[in-house]
């Protein structure tokens, strides 16, 4: 994506020059850590609600899909057998979604306005929260607020310890689905980061944290969310986008070597989530006005980590 079309806040010595012995030595990780960060930043943005036409020209221009497939590409290239045959299955799913993509945007989405793209969100996910296929964590397998209340600060316990804030500007849920695959675009550009600039240990810390929160969170509740997803739209983007979420989910559970307990149908039990009094969550996004401020905190992150370290080996606590 252009600087337009991404105003994330980067960690000012993300634009350090990337010393070239170290770019030599680990190129194939450092590969597949940044196309990873760009499929997830694709799908999260296509299912934020477009407030303006910068997203309708990204598909109609063509550029998503060749985003999407120049990544896919150059993770396929990049593999090394990291998650076996699975992964390679999937990468080959995921570009012929988006052949169909490029299909139904020259077929349909080249004559659109932003209007008919506002309309398709808001008939596939409501002006509301609709029951459906509610794009918000907490609304799977947690009938009660409290549980919601502690998974939200499960989540916001990742955020935190990676100096993530969310932006003031658009309001919505640390659990909403663009919110956590974003989080997963940053944490997979910082591992692509530390690959080149810091040592194994930070490094480390990263890959860790992308596991867990594949395994505890999106893992979980994103493959029936996308289920219900592709039910509800039943044609057109947010079908498509449903079948690239599933398969990018699928690959994502083998190349990290992560063993989530998916949610079932029987799961779903939403209930009412109240903020606790005080406390308003707002979203992050890639457009302008919905950015990530990611102000990077390795102690913090690495206090995080040790602590969750901890709680798994005392028993099973929290989300796992």
């Amino acid at each position: 994506m252009t600087a337009k079309q991404s105003q994330m806040k980067q960690p000012e010595s993300s634009t350090a020059v990337i010393p070239r012995t170290e770019v030599v030595k680990d190129t194939p990780a450092v590969e597949r850590a940044l196309n990873r960060s760009k499929i997830y930043l694709l799908i999260s943005w296509s299912m934020l609600y477009p407030e303006d036409d910068e997203f309708l020209d990204y598909l109609q221009s063509g550029e998503f899909v060749e985003d999407g497939r120049l990544a896919l590409e150059s993770l396929r290239s990049a593999l090394d057998g990291n998650g076996g045959e699975r992964a390679k299955q999937k990468i080959a799913a995921l570009l012929k979604h988006f052949d169909s993509i490029e299909k139904w945007i020259a077929a349909e989405c080249i004559n659109w306005q932003l209007s008919d793209l506002q309309g398709e969100h808001r008939r596939v996910f409501s002006n509301v929260i609709t029951l459906d296929c509610p794009p918000y964590e907490t609304l799977f397998g947690n009938d009660h607020v409290f549980a919601q209340s502690h998974v939200m600060g499960d989540i916001a316990g990742f955020y935190k310890a990676f100096g993530v804030e969310l932006s003031r500007d658009i309001h919505e849920r640390l659990d909403h689905l663009s919110v956590e695959l974003e989080f997963m675009h940053f944490l997979a550009y910082k591992e692509s980061y530390s690959r080149c600039h810091d040592g194994a240990d930070k490094t480390q810390i990263v890959v860790d944290a992308q596991k867990k929160f594949v395994k505890n969170h999106i893992g979980r509740w994103v493959p029936l969310f996308c289920r219900m997803l592709a039910r509800k739209a039943d044609s057109g983007f947010f079908k498509l986008m449903a079948d690239v979420t599933t398969d990018w989910m699928d690959f994502e559970v083998a190349f990290l070597g992560v063993n989530p307990q998916p949610y079932s149908e029987t799961d779903y039990r939403p209930a009412t989530f109240s903020a606790p009094e005080g406390q308003t969550y707002e979203c992050g996004a890639q457009d302008q006005g919905n950015e990530l401020s990611m102000l990077l905190n390795e102690v913090g992150a690495q206090t995080f980590l040790e602590k969750e370290e901890k709680k798994e080996e005392s028993g099973p606590v929290g989300t796992a």
